[in-house]
């Protein structure tokens, strides 16, 4: 079954699924939910932002350029990906 069909089962499920049910399925989920909707309101994050910013205001963090990084993956060779 691709993505397509299990999200729509998923849906249709919890269209008609009991509370219990439901409840269930939101505690398995709402972490996630919560790591990718709310990251405005992880104080810790937003801290960690604000250093960072200041870091490249004040000269700390001297901070690349995007045509430096580019340049310097540029330059390195191409691997290929070995398995094993």
């Amino acid at each position: 079954m691709n993505t397509t069909a299990i999200r729509q089962k998923l849906c249709e499920y919890i269209d008609v699924a009991d509370e219990e049910k439901v409840k269930a399925i939101y505690s398995i989920i709402k972490n996630d939910l919560n790591e990718t909707d709310d990251w405005w309101n992880d104080q810790d994050f937003i801290t960690t932002l604000d250093r960072i910013s200041n870091d490249l205001k004040n000269g700390t963090d001297k901070g690349y350029l995007w045509a430096e990084i580019k340049n310097e993956l540029l330059k390195k060779p191409n691997r290929s990906i070995r398995n094993g």
